[in-house]
């Protein structure tokens, strides 16, 4: 037995890792243009989209970047309620946007009423919402979010990170007016780590055409114009895709929407734990994560020792990230994890709790 429980990179299963293996082609071949192709097809069900997927060789962060140095001449709007929403601020910042940020404390979510009125108070080309908060275990409200963007400020573009929720929670690229909804490989499409993805808009890329210093590894106007060549403007990461592909089968052979409802169903196992055994989640009730969830540390458990415990049985958990290391711990249910890794991990906690 071994799983780790870390919110990614997550566990990849074997035969996912092993497509890795298949030889090289020439990435500007027919042979591979047909596969790209193929793999974005399938990406579109994943993003419930009919609109382009680009399948990139970064990092989510890359594709953070991707999208304020295209879609935003200048103002920003960044929710801002953890470690990865202060994260794409700052990336915003660094590009030389002018960035405002509508705060909310850590372990909360940014309430439609507040973006409502930070969307009153001046015109934004973009706004930036983190779905599910890695940091804290907190899932806002998006599809609640996306409408009064639409209502308040509808020429204003939506820019969603969803790295820890697309795949293990249902979002509705199309029915809710997203323009920009980016996630990488190595969260809940249990992939290795090295790509990202995400589905632009039409409106996405005529805004862009208007926007200045865009770049070059990133300009999405010439990721589209390879694109519709089945290509990528530079050398695609092909030893992931061919696992990619594999992967995308294994997703849609189990259902999306059983697998919404396994990760649902690994969540509230998790929770319920916590509440069981003098514990709670940092979210609240409601907005609790589907895919991780972080637990206030109310029994004191040393993590580190708990992790060295929990190593020697082939498992990990994650320490709190930031200012909330130790004060929590992190439990991630996402990927190809099956309920019995949970009671296998939650009864070694138990064990390791009983001799504290």
């Amino acid at each position: 037995m071994s799983h780790m429980f870390i919110p990614g990179p997550v566990d990849v299963d074997p035969d996912v890792l092993e497509a890795q293996a298949q030889p090289m082609m020439p990435h500007r071949s027919a042979e591979f243009n047909d596969f790209f192709r193929g793999t974005e097809a399938k990406l579109k069900k994943v993003f419930l989209t009919d609109t382009r997927i680009f399948q990139h060789p970064s990092s989510g962060t890359g594709m953070q970047e991707t999208g304020v140095r295209n879609l935003a001449q200048k103002d920003v709007l960044s929710c801002v309620n953890g470690a990865f929403s202060e994260r794409w601020y700052q990336v915003a910042v660094t590009n030389g946007k002018q960035a405002d940020r509508l705060d909310a404390n850590w372990g909360d979510i940014i309430e439609p009423d507040q973006l409502a009125e930070a969307l009153k108070k001046k015109p934004y080309e973009i706004v930036t919402i983190v779905h599910n908060e890695t940091s804290t275990g907190v899932e806002n409200p998006l599809k609640e979010l996306a409408s009064v963007v639409h209502e308040v400020s509808p020429d204003t573009l939506i820019l969603v990170d969803a790295v820890s929720s697309l795949g293990g929670v249902k979002i509705e690229t199309d029915e809710w007016g997203l323009d920009f909804i980016l996630t990488s490989s190595q969260k809940c499409l249990a992939l290795p780590p090295g790509m990202c993805f995400a589905a632009v808009s039409d409106r996405s890329l005529k805004k862009a055409e208007t926007v200045e210093g865009r770049g070059w590894y990133f300009d999405l106007l010439r990721m589209e114009k390879h694109r519709i060549k089945n290509s990528t403007a530079m050398t695609p990461t092909m030893s992931l895709i061919w696992a990619l592909d594999v992967q995308l089968d294994k997703m849609l052979a189990e259902g999306l929407e059983n697998r919404y409802a396994r990760h649902q169903a690994m969540a509230e196992r998790v929770q319920t734990w916590a509440l069981e055994n003098g514990m709670e989640t940092l979210a609240p009730e409601g907005y609790r994560s589907k895919t991780v969830s972080t637990i206030k540390n109310l029994r004191g458990v040393d993590i580190a020792a708990l992790n060295k415990y929990l190593l020697s049985k082939g498992m990990r958990i994650a320490n709190g990230y930031g200012d909330l290391k130790n004060k929590t711990f992190r439990i991630a249910h996402m990927g190809e994890t099956q309920m019995h890794h949970i009671d296998e991990l939650l009864d070694a906690f138990e064990t390791f709790m009983e001799k504290m």
